[in-house]
């Protein structure tokens, strides 16, 4: 496991930080550690979800799209 050092956080923010980690039974640094692992799994979801739009933005207008959900009811009446 790697060490992060962050240097001139405000100070508002760190007894921010503080409460929430009081308010949640944890130590500072196990609270910073839920934060930060929640906020970088928040932005691979953004990631993969701009990719899908991405992706959708590629496929021509007048080319309807068939919702999974039919197709996966017609697979099943074979």
């Amino acid at each position: 496991m790697g060490t992060v050092t962050i240097r001139n956080l405000d100070d508002k923010v760190i007894k921010r930080l503080k409460t929430r980690a009081k308010v949640n039974r944890r130590s500072l640094e196990a609270e910073l550690r839920d934060l930060l692992s929640h906020a970088s799994q928040q932005a691979l979801i953004a990631d993969a979800l701009a990719e899908a739009d991405r992706i959708a933005a590629m496929t021509p207008k007048k080319v309807k799209q068939t919702d999974s959900v039919t197709l996966l009811r017609q697979d099943r009446g074979r």
